[in-house]
């Protein structure tokens, strides 16, 4: 009865597409094109593909409803050959037109602005990329120690500067949750006495691009496959790994959030980079090349990627809901704003790293990040809409004292952070919006437009004036004005290429992979193994495999046989490259204030040993977070009841950072599985609540410290965790364990627990 099978009959139509050298395997659903790509990027050209079996376009009809008699294929492009809106065929879409290879980008490239217009403006009214994003108001205090590279008024000693920061995911909808892998946006707002100063930033140093004119391919291929619009949130599926396979200069980010920083534990435990090289400019006229750093006073640490797991499962808001409750918590989360130096030679180059490729860092070994600041986020907005979702950043929006340089990448964002906004906030007057408002007086003639707030006087917006008696009035540098630096552009052609030394893609993915610790170096195998396999195609997971083995053979082998392929070999002798420990997350010592620790009992626990445990968390300036069968209070009906703040239905290990558990947790009455699946524990009768098994065993699994008064003893050895293991801390005095835990939290995990193999 094949007919009434929808199974069956999907099954038979797919295999009807089935074209001869094609693998059996193309029959399986989820093919995410007609045609098996070919290993090589495909060169000769021909017209577009046909759609899928399975798919089909809306009947032609005018807008009125009328059929129009002609094929669904109308709505198709058609051409083998690229070209702009107007149908003029293009002999490149990779490089933007610059004044000479390492030359400024030029305002007269047409195909660069409909482009990037063009993408800027395909999605309304969310952000194309970083629409799901969370922020918070707060104050910097500039050191003074910036001054003689910089005389930008926000970094002098002691200054303090109201802030905005927003962090945000790169590819997923407002929708989407919270602890995808993906690159995070870290974006300030500085409302300085000078004017509005953006750092518009991310979490991972490098960029995916070197010229901006791609930075419509790499989102188009980043988000949900245009059919389907599926998968959300998630770089595992084929048409991401396509593009980053066969356009390796962006293999260098890639690797960076396939490592722990794909998966932050937390935006206040999140550093930050302006990714750019920028040029500054002291009071005497000197000019500096800079690099931007925010480096978090709790730490960089990441989830686990099974804790990620869970929680964009039972907590998807989980970061904005961290933040937020740190914030309310009177935990205030701390980054020190750092900078790079380097000197302004014409090469704009350092110890052989070309300082104008975004795909490069510059080690933190050969250029040591100095303090310049302290950011500090003390307030949760009022309103999601007006201030988060409204407020608009842009790397062109800049204080005296900081210049752009020629990076390609940047030119782009200049352009690109401006245009967006158009589309997104209704109009140029976007400033006006009460978040994006300057806290320096305004002037600007500029006139009208939509939501148009400020109600101008005089009656002569234009330049020069004698109506309105001249004003307003010219700057000057010294007045305050911002001065462009003049900096030199050599006589060159007008080209669509890159310089020679943007070529190397391999040797600073190589540079992270050797600075790893070993566990570190188990996580990336396993996050490119797992994003390798979601993917439908073998030439791209080959392709892929054959860019790993110029990063390091270990890497490439571990991965190709998880995807049950073989290994290539580089194609080049590898590099003998020094590590840089910056880049690793193992191995320092951080401070824990502002850290969760999971105090877990029940009604027969001893309760003054969990009010003196909670007391003590607070008086370490952590947060305590205690975990109950039921909601309400322990020992309601006595004198001094203890608030429960997670039950075991609702809570779950992914929330604290240690945990610590107070006697024998006897079943809840809700402990069965009709009503809570976590309930089942597999056998018939159980003395411990399942629930608190798992809060314990899920917490050892993913690394954390763990500890229990002797009374809990009997929860750990029915658990099946050991309580001699590295991490696990059982004793009578609860201040004593509570010591040893806050110390073993310094480190974030317990590493050792689990030893990595590689």
């Amino acid at each position: 009865m094949r007919e009434n099978n929808p199974l069956k009959a999907a099954a038979d139509k797919l295999a009807e597409t089935v074209k001869d050298g094609d693998e059996p395997e193309a029959v399986v659903p989820g093919k995410p094109a007609s045609r098996t790509p070919s290993l090589e990027e495909p060169t000769e050209p021909h017209e577009p593909l046909p759609p899928k079996s399975d798919q089909e376009k809306p009947a032609p009809h005018t807008a009125t409803g009328r059929p129009t008699g002609g094929s669904s294929e109308e709505f198709s492009q058609g051409g083998a050959y690229l070209t702009n809106a107007q149908g003029i065929r293009l002999p490149d879409s990779d490089h933007s037109l610059k004044a000479g290879p390492r030359g400024p980008v030029l305002m007269q490239d047409h195909h660069l602005r409909e482009k990037i217009m063009h993408f800027d403006h395909e999605r309304i009214p969310e952000r194309v990329v970083h629409a799901r994003g969370a922020a918070a108001h707060g104050v910097f205090r500039g050191y003074g120690t910036a001054a003689s590279v910089t005389k930008a008024a926000f970094l002098g000693k002691d200054v303090e500067t109201p802030v905005f920061t927003r962090f945000s995911t790169v590819v997923g909808s407002r929708g989407s949750m919270d602890t995808a892998r993906d690159t995070r946006g870290f974006a300030t707002k500085f409302y300085t006495s000078e004017g509005v100063y953006d750092l518009v930033a991310n979490n991972i140093p490098v960029f995916f691009i070197q010229d901006a004119i791609k930075f419509p391919d790499v989102v188009h291929a980043a988000k949900p496959h245009p059919d389907r619009e599926i998968p959300q949130a998630q770089s595992a599926h084929d048409t991401f790994w396509d593009f980053v396979s066969t356009h390796t200069e962006a293999f260098h980010h890639t690797i960076w959030f396939m490592a722990d920083r794909g998966i932050p534990r937390s935006f206040r435990t999140m550093e930050g980079f302006g990714v750019h090289t920028w040029r500054l400019v002291n009071e005497q006229g000197e000019t500096t090349l800079a690099k931007f750093h925010w480096k978090p006073k709790a730490g960089v640490h990441s989830q686990v990627w099974e804790e990620a797991q869970i929680t964009g499962g039972v907590d998807p808001d989980f970061h904005r809901r961290d933040l937020a409750d740190a914030i309310e918590a009177g935990a205030h989360p701390q980054w020190e704003l750092g900078i790079q130096t380097f000197p302004d030679t014409p090469e704009q180059t350092f110890e052989g790293i070309d300082l104008l490729d975004p795909t490069k860092i510059v080690p933190e070994e050969l250029a040591p990040v100095q303090p310049i600041g302290l950011l500090t986020l003390d307030a949760n907005p009022s309103n999601y809409f007006a201030e988060t979702e409204q407020v608009a950043f842009h790397p062109g929006h800049l204080v005296p004292g900081i210049d752009v340089t020629d990076d390609p990448l940047l030119a782009g964002r200049l352009f690109s952070y401006l245009d967006t906004q158009i589309t997104r906030l209704g109009g140029p007057n976007f400033a006006q919006l009460p978040i994006n408002r300057p806290h320096a007086p305004v002037n600007d003639m500029l006139r009208d437009g939509m939501h148009q707030t400020a109600v101008y006087n005089g009656v002569a917006p234009y330049k020069p004036n004698s109506l309105d008696g001249g004003c307003p009035f010219f700057a000057g540098s010294d007045e305050g004005g911002y001065v462009e630096v003049p900096a030199s552009v050599a006589a060159s052609k007008k080209v669509r290429q890159s310089p020679e030394s943007f070529a190397d893609h391999f040797t600073q993915p190589r540079l992270l992979w050797l600075s790893l610790s070993a566990v570190e170096r188990e996580h990336m195998i396993s996050a490119f193994t797992f994003e390798l396999g979601k993917c439908y195609e073998n030439a791209i997971k080959e392709r892929t495999l054959r860019a790993l083995a110029e990063v390091d053979p270990h890497l490439c082998e571990q991965v190709a046989e998880g995807l049950g392929l073989p290994a290539p070999a580089a194609t080049r002798e590898l590099p003998s490259l020094r590590p840089s420990p910056a880049l690793s997350q193992v191995g320092d010592k951080w401070p824990t204030a502002g850290r969760m620790i999971g105090i877990v009992a029940d009604d027969n626990a001893d309760l003054s040993a969990v009010r003196a445990l909670r007391d003590q968390v607070f008086d370490g300036d952590m947060v305590p977070l205690v975990f109950a069968p039921a909601g309400g209070e322990l020992g309601a009906g006595g004198d001094d009841p203890v608030t429960v703040q997670r039950t075991f239905a609702t809570g779950r290990s992914i929330e604290v950072d240690a945990l610590i558990l107070v006697g024998n947790i006897a079943q809840g009455k809700d402990s069965f599985a009709a009503r809570d699946a976590k309930a089942w524990s597999g056998t018939v009768e159980e003395a411990v609540d399942p629930r608190a098994l798992q809060l314990l065993t899920e917490a050892y699994r993913h690394a954390k410290a763990v500890g229990g008064l002797t009374a809990a003893r009997p929860v750990f050895e029915t658990a099946g965790v050991p309580t001699d293991a590295p991490g696990v801390v059982i004793g009578d005095d609860g201040a004593a364990v509570l010591r040893e835990i806050v110390d073993l939290l310094g480190y974030h995990r317990v590493w050792e627990r689990f030893p990595a193999d590689a």
